[in-house]
C-alpha cells in the first residue's frame, strides 16, 4: 500500500511540475515575443534588404499548456509597393503554441526530448493570400509543426497540401500533389539544413500564338546543408533533382527533359571563398527526337568573400530598384540596358581577390559521340592595374591574368545532333541527315577559312590562350590588338572597361 501511496505522489508531482514548468513556459514565451520579432526583422532585412517587408505579433493569449498567437507580415512602405506585399496588404499566420518542457504535440510523435514549445502554423484567409485558398477549398496551403529548443535552435516540418487552381477563361491552370519541407536551423539562423520533395507540379498557359502550353514538372527534389562565413555568406552543399520535365504545345509534345541532376560544395578559408557547381541531364527529347545528354562542371576559387557579400547587396539592391520602376519593366530595351548596366557598375567588387574560374567542362554526348567545351580564367582584381589604360592591351590586363579555352567538336556526333533538329523541322530521317552532313561540313570547312577553327581526326577544333597582352589562336601567337583586328573586324573597342 505504501508503494502505491509513493507512486501516485511521484506522478502528483511531476503533474504539478510538469503544470507549472508549462505555465512559466508561457509566461516567458509572451515575454520574450517583442525579441524574437525582432530577430526575425533581422534576418529578413539581412537576407533581402530590400523587401521592406516586417514582422510584428498580436493577440497573444496565453494558457497553462498552450497559447496562441498572430504572426503578421507586412510592407514596412504605406505608399510604395514591393515585390510581394502592396501597401495595406498583409500575410498572417495563426500559431497554436504548446508549451514545453514537454509540448504535447511533440509527445503525440512519441518525441520526449525537452524542447521550450513546440508551434502549429497556418496561414489565414487574407486578400494576399485569398487565391491560394480558393485553390485548396478554404484549406492553409501551409500546414508547419515547428519544434523550438531551449536553445532557440528550432527544427520545422511543412506540408504544402494539394491544390488546382482553373481559370475558365483564360484556360490557365495550376495544380500540385502537394509536398513535404524540412527545415532546421540553430538560434542565430547560421547553421540550417533543409530537405524537400515536391511529387508533381502542371501548369497551363498560353503562348503568343494564343496556343496551350503544358508544362509538367516530376519528382522535385532539394537537400542542403549550409551555414553562414565570418563575412556572411551562405556556403555548404546543396542538391537538386529532378525526375522529369516536360512542355506540350497544343497537345503536342515539345521536348522532355529527364534526369536532372545539381550539386554544389562552397566552403571559405582566410576569407576567400571557392567551390564546385555540377550539373548533369540525362536525356533531352524535342519533339520525341533524342538529343543526347549533358553536363556542366564548375569550379570557383579564391573569391573574396567581403566582396562577394558587398557584390550581392548592391546588385541586388538596383536590381531590385529596377523591378520596381514601371517605365523601366515596361520597356523591355530598357530594362535588359539598366541591367547589363547594374552587372557592369558590381563587377570590379567580385574581381577583387584575383579569383579563378574553371569550367571543365560543359560537355553534350549522343549515340555518335562527345563535344565539349573547356574554359580556365584567372582574373585580376582592377584596383590593382592601370588606372587609365592607354590601349585594349592595358584594359584587358586590369582585369585578366590569364585565360584558357579550348572547344572540340566532334563532328560525327554534330552531324547527329543537326539531322535530329531537321527531322523537328519536318524533314525526313534520310533528307535530314543529308542536309546535316552538309551544314557540319561547311561548319568545319569555313571555321578553317577564317583560321577559328582546325579539323583533327574527324573533330572540330580550336584553342585559344591569353596572357600578358599575347594571345595564342590554335598554337599562332599574336598581341591582342593584332588578334582583335583579325577577329574581330578591327580593335577600336572602348576602353571603359570596370576599374
Amino acid at each position: 500500500m505504501k508503494k502505491t501511496k509513493i507512486a501516485v505522489g511521484v506522478v502528483i508531482a511531476l503533474g504539478v511540475i510538469w503544470t507549472g514548468a508549462a505555465w512559466f513556459t508561457g509566461k516567458q514565451l509572451e515575454q520574450n515575443m517583442d525579441k524574437l520579432v525582432q530577430d526575425a526583422n533581422a534576418r529578413i532585412n539581412a537576407a533581402s534588404p530590400e523587401s521592406r517587408l516586417r514582422l510584428s505579433w498580436q493577440d497573444f493569449q496565453r494558457g497553462i499548456f498552450s497559447s496562441t498567437t498572430r504572426l503578421v507580415l507586412q510592407s514596412s512602405s504605406q505608399t510604395e509597393d514591393n515585390g510581394l506585399l502592396k501597401p495595406g496588404q498583409s500575410v498572417i499566420f495563426n500559431e497554436k503554441i504548446d508549451h514545453g518542457p514537454f509540448p504535447l504535440a511533440q509527445l503525440k510523435k512519441f518525441n520526449l526530448i525537452p524542447s521550450m514549445a513546440s508551434v502549429h502554423s497556418e496561414l489565414e484567409n487574407t486578400d494576399a493570400v485569398s487565391k491560394l485558398f480558393e485553390m485548396t477549398k478554404g484549406k492553409s496551403i501551409v500546414q508547419a509543426e515547428t519544434r523550438v529548443g531551449y536553445s532557440g535552435a528550432t527544427a520545422s516540418d511543412i506540408h504544402l497540401l494539394p491544390l488546382d487552381y482553373h481559370n475558365g477563361q483564360t484556360g490557365e491552370r495550376f495544380a500540385s500533389n502537394g509536398g513535404t519541407f524540412m527545415v532546421s536551423a540553430d538560434a542565430k539562423g547560421d547553421e540550417v539544413k533543409f530537405n524537400g520533395d515536391l511529387e508533381s507540379v502542371l501548369l497551363t498557359t498560353k503562348n503568343q500564338l494564343d496556343m496551350p502550353v503544358l508544362f509538367t514538372v516530376n519528382g522535385l527534389k532539394m537537400d542542403g546543408n549550409t551555414h553562414l562565413s565570418p563575412e556572411g555568406m551562405r556556403i555548404g552543399d546543396q542538391t537538386i533533382k529532378l525526375d522529369k520535365l516536360t512542355a506540350a504545345v497544343n497537345g503536342k509534345q515539345a521536348f522532355t527533359a529527364e534526369g536532372l541532376n545539381g550539386k554544389s560544395a562552397f566552403n571559405a578559408e582566410n576569407s576567400l571563398i571557392s567551390g564546385n557547381i555540377d550539373y548533369t541531364l540525362d536525356s533531352l527529347k524535342v519533339q520525341n527526337q533524342a538529343f543526347g545528354e549533358g553536363k556542366v562542371s564548375v569550379k570557383l576559387s579564391q573569391f573574396d568573400a567581403n566582396a562577394m557579400k558587398a557584390f550581392s547587396e548592391s546588385y541586388n539592391r538596383q536590381v531590385q530598384a529596377l523591378m520596381n520602376d514601371p517605365a523601366a519593366v515596361e520597356n523591355p530595351l530598357i530594362y535588359q540596358q539598366r541591367m547589363s548596366q547594374a552587372l557592369t557598375d558590381n563587377l570590379p567588387l567580385l574581381l577583387k581577390g584575383d579569383p579563378v574560374v574553371n569550367i571543365a567542362p560543359i560537355s553534350w554526348k549522343n549515340d555518335k559521340g562527345e563535344s565539349s567545351f573547356n574554359l580556365a580564367v584567372h582574373f585580376k582584381d582592377p584596383a590593382t592595374g592601370n588606372a587609365q589604360p592607354q590601349n585594349v592591351g592595358q584594359a584587358a590586363d586590369n582585369v585578366l591574368k590569364t585565360l584558357d579555352a579550348k572547344l572540340n567538336i566532334s563532328m560525327d556526333m554534330a552531324t547527329e545532333l543537326m539531322t535530329r533538329v531537321a527531322m523537328t523541322e519536318g524533314y525526313k530521317q534520310d533528307e535530314a541527315a543529308k542536309l546535316a552532313e552538309q551544314q557540319v561540313k561547311g561548319l568545319a570547312a569555313m571555321g578553317q577559312m577564317f583560321k577559328l577553327t582546325k579539323q583533327q581526326d574527324n573533330n572540330i577544333v580550336t584553342s585559344l590562350q591569353y596572357a600578358t597582352g599575347q594571345v595564342t589562336m590554335n598554337g599562332e601567337q599574336m598581341p591582342l590588338d593584332q588578334f582583335l583586328a583579325r577577329y574581330m573586324l578591327g580593335s577600336t573597342m572602348p576602353l571603359g572597361l570596370p576599374q
